[in-house]
C-alpha cells in the first residue's frame, strides 16, 4: 500500500443513480417557451448532479439509491400575452410552484431493498422563502430535493 493510502473505500461509498424517464413528455424543462420540445440537456445534468452529491449525505456506507425522474414541472411559467419579450422570461409567482414527480428504490449493502416508492413532490410556499443562490435558475426545485432527501432519509 503507499505510503498515506487509505483502504478502499469506493466499493462501500454510497451511490446515486439518477434517470430521466421520458424527459421529452416533460411538463417543462426548457429554456424557454419557444425552444424545443426537447429538455434542456444542461438543466437535467445540474439536477442528476445535485442529486449525486446531496444523496451522498443521506446514505449510510453500501447503500444505493435509484431515483427515477417521471416529471418536472419548473417554479414559474412564461406569460406570452404580457408581450414579445416575455416569451422567454418565467415569470415567478406563488401560483406556479415547482413540483418533480419520482420513484425511488433504497438498496442495502447486500441489495435488499430497504426503502420504495413514488412521490409527488410540490413546495406551495416556495416563494414565502428565500432561497440561495439567487443566481441559481434550478435553486428552488434543488431545495425542494434537498428537502425531500433530508425528510425520507435521515435516518436511513
Amino acid at each position: 500500500m503507499a505510503l498515506g493510502a487509505g483502504p478502499d473505500t469506493k466499493a462501500t461509498r454510497p451511490q446515486v443513480e439518477v434517470v430521466f424517464v421520458e424527459p421529452g413528455k416533460f411538463t417543462d424543462i426548457r429554456e424557454d417557451l419557444y425552444s424545443s420540445s426537447e429538455p434542456s440537456e444542461r438543466m437535467l445534468q445540474e439536477l442528476r448532479e445535485h442529486l449525486e452529491h446531496l444523496g451522498q449525505s443521506y446514505l449510510k456506507p453500501g447503500q444505493s439509491l435509484l431515483v427515477r425522474i417521471m416529471d418536472i414541472d419548473l417554479a414559474g411559467e412564461f406569460e406570452p400575452w404580457r408581450g414579445p419579450d416575455f416569451d422567454h422570461i418565467r415569470i415567478l409567482k406563488d401560483i406556479y410552484s415547482p413540483a418533480i414527480t419520482l420513484e425511488f428504490r433504497l438498496t442495502g449493502a447486500d441489495g435488499k431493498v430497504l426503502s420504495e416508492g413514488k412521490r409527488e413532490l410540490r413546495e406551495l410556499g416556495y416563494f414565502m422563502g428565500m432561497v440561495l443562490p439567487t443566481w441559481d435558475r434550478l435553486r428552488f426545485e434543488k431545495e425542494m430535493l434537498r428537502t425531500w432527501l433530508r425528510r425520507e432519509f435521515k435516518g436511513a
